[in-house]
């Protein structure tokens, strides 16, 4: 996830460059402290331990709890993994996607400062217009598509207008010019922010190969990586480790990247469900992302989103509470695919906040920053929380699912509790 909450520190759990050396030094001091008799110490070693617990307890025994407790299988893999990022290191020095013409395509621009110091020097190209929010109707003109994402973007996002609009229309002409001689390396993790933008990626260079060489680097996880959130939180040396790593796009993922394309910007959301309900083996990640932008349509009993039943929940449960801690929570806690930056958080809260029934209300002065500000819930938000009332009724602004349009003025889709499928929602008769 590009726009997203900060992972904190340079930490190996964080980063994810480990070396041997600090580790080695934990498993020593954890073996001292057991044979000194600590409770807690024998206890972690009995847990990972491999050897009989009959024998005496050895360095290997550590060494093992140490990597276990790390999220490796053992020391072993734990070891290689070091001498692979090790070696990426040593490699860095040097121009390691030099042998062709390479451009490196990523949605945010979290990588231009990384990617060189792991040696890959390619031309670095940014395409990030956030298909998870947003109108996404199927384009029948290139140029009027562009611009209602751009209306949009400055309106959700409180930016300029007309350097949105430049910078959209720079953003999909530069991805338009690519290919021809250079190798193109697409960088995406497994959100819904990055997974959606490469679903319409896939889509643009498929009516365009196999002339253009195409490859990608996908990850869900990092090794020993605690909480990853995104690429941007890598050390240069586990980049490198992912280059290697990085696999052909071949026809099936081609033709998978076109159908979630035309299912996110289709008028309705049964293609994406039906999608959804099948393996995506192409791209597993991808499945899981499309199925997670399903769930933003809204519950048939409380008419919210997963996003907007996640953030009143917790206010529900914990507010007052500062609206930044909110968005912390919801990203560390609640959200089982973490796509929203702070940006994306505060536009969705706007709509929440206002309107005749608002389901949440600030508290305090409205002097400062809005991070600072105390969200709480209202009588409103507690009835639709419970169900007794539908957010959809009180004619909230149109919002969109892709190609979806989400309101209580017309037809609009919801979720059935039961199964989790899409269904029709009478209009509003309110």
């Amino acid at each position: 996830m590009t726009p997203s909450v900060t992972v904190e520190g340079n930490e190996p759990l964080s980063n994810g460059r480990f070396r041997l050396h600090d580790p080695v030094e934990d498993a020593r001091h954890l073996l001292d402290t057991a044979r000194n008799g600590d409770g807690r110490a024998q206890a972690r070693l009995a847990l990972h331990r491999t050897s009989s617990a009959s024998t005496p307890l050895e360095m290997k025994d550590a060494l093992h709890t140490v990597a276990r407790e790390m999220g490796f299988l053992g020391w072993q893999s734990f070891e290689q993994y070091v001498n692979e990022l090790d070696a990426a290191e040593r490699r860095s020095g040097n121009t390691v996607d030099g042998e062709q013409n390479t451009v490196h395509i990523r949605c945010g621009d979290d990588l231009r400062d990384s990617l060189p110091r792991c040696g890959l020097h390619g031309r670095c190209l940014t395409f990030a217009d956030p298909f998870c929010v947003g109108p996404v109707q199927r384009p029948s003109d290139g140029d009027r598509f562009v611009e209602d994402r751009s209306r949009f973007l400055s309106e959700a996002l409180h930016l300029d207008p007309q350097q949105t609009l430049d910078r959209q229309r720079r953003e999909y002409r530069e991805l338009g010019e690519v290919g021809g001689e250079e190798r193109v390396v697409l960088w995406f993790e497994h959100d819904s922010y990055d997974q959606l933008i490469l679903a319409y990626v896939l889509e643009h260079f498929g009516r365009r190969w196999p002339r253009v060489r195409l490859e990608l680097v996908a990850t869900d996880a990092i090794p020993g990586v605690k909480r990853f959130v995104g690429l941007g939180q890598l050390a240069p040396e586990v980049l490198g480790w992912l280059w290697d790593r990085r696999q052909p796009v071949e026809e099936p993922l081609l033709v998978l990247g076109r159908r979630a394309w035309r299912s996110i910007s289709d008028a309705t959301p049964e293609a994406l469900d039906r999608l959804t309900q099948r393996n995506t083996p192409a791209l597993p990640m991808l499945g899981r992302a499309l199925r997670r932008h399903l769930l933003e349509l809204p519950d048939e009993e409380t008419g919210l989103g997963l996003s907007e039943q996640l953030i009143v929940q917790l206010v529900a449960e914990r507010g007052p509470k500062p609206a930044g801690e909110v968005f912390r929570d919801l990203m560390l806690e609640r959200e089982p695919l973490p796509y929203l930056g702070d940006s994306l958080f505060h536009w969705m809260l706007q709509p929440l906040l206002s309107g005749p029934s608002p389901v949440l209300e600030w508290h305090g002065d409205d002097d400062g920053r809005w991070q600072d500000r105390d969200l709480a819930i209202t009588d409103h938000g507690h009835a639709v929380l419970s169900g007794h009332q539908n957010w959809l009724d009180t004619h909230p602004p149109r919002r969109w699912v892709g190609g979806v349009p989400v309101d209580g003025d017309r037809q609009s889709w919801c979720l059935n509790k039961a199964n989790g499928r899409p269904q029709r929602r009478p209009a509003n008769s309110l």
